[in-house]
This record gives structure tokens, C-alpha cells and sequence, in this order.
């Protein structure tokens, strides 16, 4: 069975390193909140290109924490709303919610997946006050256009960067663009911990002040507590490993790239459509990272079983919209055809950074020799 992502092969490549990183650590005794998270924190900020970085216990805290952060220093209240796209995953929608504002979904750009700023720009009303892109699968949504808008109507951007470690727009990183955004680093990102682990970044002193109190208690001062606030920190253990991880994420991505060239050059099956096919062009300058390899198939269930007769396992990112779910029953009611449609017919593909070119060439091959059931 070719595995969709093999996380023993990837995390055996590093093996020894991590040993060593875990062992430092456990001789330090020295296990929340010291040099090793700094080390990261510094680390990772220098990559994405920001002042900032300050690690969180897990993707969805990261988001929620920059919001009740705005919420503490005024420039958000209960009852403001948040564009953010229809298709994304639920995190990015429970962030919003939790804080007691209002996400309003914007249907994505059928070309990239991603918010498409038009749409964005005409779901604005007197009660907007941020906007919240997603960039999916690991590809940047259109930062300069929604940054543009952002400007014009006075709103603060959230980038949830989630899926797209290293992925830049004009030699620009995720996570650089906006007022702040949002990491997650679960085990099966492209830089991912041993466990569930997250951060945030930003260029704003003041922002990332509040942040790093919130995370602890709200005190940036042992019994001082500034704010009531959460336990959300990265500890050093997963700091450490992610400082090991983040040495090869380049190396890695290349290799990924490598498979979905291989992929979209070798895929002609008129069935499944490609995310870089004629009408899914990327923007021009871009360079996704590859988080996934997704395609649309309207026999969706019939190809991915299609998969499992030929010993490859497929993923579904992700069977139902946002508006679909019982969380969000409110929601039920408004119609967002192009998230149903992604939902309903999209599918990825085995891609990793151990996935073997030979190994894709047999899922080229399945790809290739599916045939559409009358």
C-alpha cells in the first residue's frame, strides 16, 4: 500500500537528531519556556521573514489567541465580523466564533482555492473589521490584492498560514503579509512536531507583548496576570525537534515539488481535473509548498476506490463545508455552490518529502487508467 503520508519514514530521516534534541532536553530539566523555545521562536521568525514569533500549543490557539489578543488591546469586539473563506477546514471558522465574533464566508477563487478578493470585497459591511485568508493546501491566496483592500476599508489581515510553511508570493513568506498569522505544526504539516504544537507570527512589538502573556496564564510575570488567559504553550521538547525539522523544510518542499511536477506533467486522464490544469494556474510568482496534491473528480468515490484496488490510499481535504456542519446550523441556509462543488468532488494524493518518484509514478499510473462508470 502506497501510504497517503508515511510519518515513521519522514521522522526516521532525523532519528538521531531528534534523539538528541529530546535527550538535551531531558538533561536540562528544563521543560516549558526555556532556551530551546527561544532558539525556535528566533529561528522561525528569521525564516518567514518577521520580528516575531511566538509558540503556541497548537495551529487552532494561534488563531484564536490573535484575536482575543486584538480584542484585548480594542481594535476588536464581540459582534464584529471576519471574512473568511467558505471551504476552508472549521479551525479557521471556530478561531472566530470562540472569541464571540461573526465569520462571514466568502466563497474561494475557483482558479487557486483560496478567498477570492472580489467576493471578499463585496461581503464587507459596517461591522467588518478583519479579514482572515487561508492559504489551502499550501498555495498563498492573493495577498497583495486582499492587503489592498484590507487598507481601503481599515481591517486588520490574519493569515492562516496552517498549510504553508515556506510558501511565498513575490520572494514573500507566509505568515510576513498580514497584521499576524497563524501556525500549525501537528505532526503531519509540512513542518510538523511530534505532537500538536503551533505559533504565531508578527512585525508588531505590542501585539506579540500581548500574546506571549496570554499563552501563560496572561502574565508575563509569575502571579502577575495582566489578562485571563489560557495555557497554551509550546514546550521545549516539540520546540527543540521543530528546531531540528526546520533545518531540512526547504530540502523537503523541493521534493514534494518534484512530485507534483511529476504529477501534473504526467496526469491526462480528461476525468480528473489538476490544480494547475488550464483555469487552476497558479498566480504568476508564486511558490506552493505542496501541504497537499489536490484534484476534482465529479466520480469522486468511484476513483478513490478506484486508489484502493491499486494499493493507494487518498485523503478527502475535506468532505463537508463549513456552512454543512451541526456546529454551524446557522449557517445551514446560504448556498455556496463553489464550496460545495470543491467539497463534493476534490481528493488528494499521496505527496510527501519520502514519497518516491516511483511510488508517484504508480499513482500516475492509477490516475491514467481510471475509467468514468456510466
Amino acid at each position: 500500500m502506497i501510504s497517503f503520508l508515511d510519518l515513521k519514514s519522514i521522522n526516521q530521516v532525523f532519528r538521531q537528531e531528534l534523539i538528541d534534541a529530546c535527550t538535551r532536553v531531558i538533561d536540562s530539566g528544563w521543560y516549558i519556556g526555556g532556551s530551546e523555545l527561544e532558539q525556535f521562536e528566533q529561528s522561525y521568525a528569521d525564516y518567514c521573514g518577521t520580528k516575531y514569533c511566538i509558540g503556541v500549543a497548537n495551529g487552532l490557539d494561534a488563531l484564536v489567541l490573535v484575536i482575543r489578543a486584538w480584542k484585548e488591546l480594542g481594535y476588536l469586539s464581540e459582534g464584529d465580523e471576519v471574512l473568511v473563506p467558505s471551504n476552508t477546514y472549521i479551525a479557521s471558522i471556530l478561531a472566530i466564533s470562540e472569541n464571540g465574533l461573526i465569520p462571514v464566508l466568502v466563497e474561494p477563487d475557483p482558479a487557486t482555492f483560496n478567498m477570492c478578493p472580489l467576493k471578499a470585497e463585496a461581503a464587507i459591511s459596517s461591522r467588518t473589521k478583519c479579514i482572515l485568508p487561508v492559504h489551502l493546501y499550501g498555495r498563498l491566496a492573493d495577498m497583495p490584492a486582499i492587503l489592498e483592500l484590507a487598507e481601503r476599508s481599515g481591517l486588520l489581515v490574519l493569515e492562516d498560514s496552517a498549510q504553508s510553511h515556506g510558501a511565498n508570493l513575490n520572494g514573500r513568506k507566509a505568515g510576513s503579509w498580514g497584521n499576524a498569522s497563524g501556525f500549525s505544526f501537528y505532526p503531519g504539516k509540512n513542518l510538523g512536531a511530534l505532537g500538536d504544537a503551533g505559533a504565531i507570527t508578527t512585525n508588531d512589538e505590542v501585539l506579540a507583548s500581548t500574546l506571549r502573556a496570554l499563552r501563560n496564564y496572561g502574565s508575563h510575570q509569575k502571579y502577575k496576570n495582566l489578562y485571563r488567559g489560557v495555557n497554551s504553550r509550546l514546550d521545549e521538547i516539540q520546540a527543540a525537534c521543530l528546531s531540528v525539522k526546520l533545518k531540512y523544510l526547504d530540502e523537503q518542499t523541493s521534493h514534494r515539488r518534484q512530485i507534483a511536477d511529476l504529477y501534473t506533467r504526467s496526469i491526462n486522464n480528461p476525468a480528473i481535473v489538476l490544480p494547475t490544469s488550464e483555469g487552476f494556474e497558479p498566480l504568476q510568482n508564486t511558490s506552493h509548498v505542496w501541504h497537499v496534491y489536490t484534484v476534482l473528480c465529479e466520480q469522486r468515490e468511484a476513483l478513490q476506490e478506484h486508489f484502493i484496488e491499486c494499493g493507494i490510499q487518498t485523503l478527502i481535504h475535506y468532505p463537508i463545508p463549513p456552512h454543512h456542519q451541526d456546529a454551524y446550523a446557522e449557517l445551514a441556509g446560504y448556498s455556496f455552490p463553489i464550496s460545495e462543488k470543491v467539497h463534493n468532488q476534490i481528493l488528494s494524493l499521496p505527496i510527501g518529502p519520502t514519497l518516491s518518484l516511483s511510488d508517484a509514478e504508480v499513482v500516475v499510473q492509477a490516475c491514467n487508467s481510471f475509467m468514468v462508470k456510466n
